[in-house]
């Protein structure tokens, strides 16, 4: 396997949002630069944007709750819009979501731009929102969202618990495209964070080319994947 090339490098700050399209071939490298960070990360066919990430069947067909390394991001098309080729945190979180503006003025106190100009408290939902409105897209599009970095755990009665210090830092998670991917993302701290304090994180986004070998396994790790690679691979037949 050839080693992927960096073409650009970007600095997402705690309360910034971001959107582009991640080519097929390409590769993202996010950083966690001071550790506890969480990016609110959701996608869609850059082609056809009608098809959007699916977290229930990305789970259910990889038999797993937990995603990390080997593992595949499905659209609901059954199609892989994203692949994780390597995590060195180990675990993001498929289940929390994101907050609304409500929700964050409940937790963190009102935090308005009148006194805080850039600093004011931002909201996952709003973050995402404007970034999709780029693109043609809105509320009805916002479906459901992967939080890098951050880890729940269930118990056996059903209950959810946030895992303090999941990410350390300069762990980094890469996603390898094997299709024209349209990403979207905010830095926030994850809903079920305990610290009241408003205090995202920044990371570093580094794009990169690579070849199709640098997601192989991923593409071999279950029949499931074998199968949602060959579909993605039929767009470009």
């Amino acid at each position: 396997m050839n080693e992927p090339t960096v073409f650009s490098e970007e600095l997402l700050p705690g309360g910034g949002h971001a959107s582009f399209v991640l080519k097929r071939g390409q590769l993202l490298r996010v950083t966690d630069l001071e550790g506890g960070a969480n990016v609110s990360l959701t996608l869609f066919n850059a082609r056809e944007k009608t098809e959007r990430l699916n977290l229930p069947d990305s789970l259910k067909c990889q038999h797993t709750a937990k995603l990390t390394a080997g593992h595949c991001l499905y659209s609901d098309m059954g199609r892989v819009l994203a692949a994780i080729v390597r995590d060195t945190c180990g675990w993001s979180d498929s289940i929390g979501g994101v907050l609304c503006a409500e929700e964050v003025r409940e937790k963190y106190g009102e935090g308005r731009y009148q006194e805080l100009r850039n600093g004011f408290f931002r909201n996952g939902a709003d973050n995402l929102l404007v970034e999709m409105g780029k693109w043609g897209l809105g509320l009805s599009d916002l479906t459901m969202v992967l939080n890098l970095f951050s880890r729940v755990d269930v118990d056996a009665e059903g209950g959810l618990h946030f895992v303090e210090g999941n990410s350390r830092a300069g762990q980094c998670i890469e996603l390898y495209a094997p299709m024209d991917t349209l990403f979207v993302v905010t830095a926030l701290q994850h809903p079920m964070d305990p610290h009241v304090e408003y205090a995202p994180k920044p990371v570093q986004l580094t794009f990169m080319k690579a070849d199709a070998s640098a997601a192989e396994h991923c593409r071999v790790s279950r029949p499931e994947n074998e199968r949602g690679f060959v579909n993605t691979e039929r767009l470009f037949a």
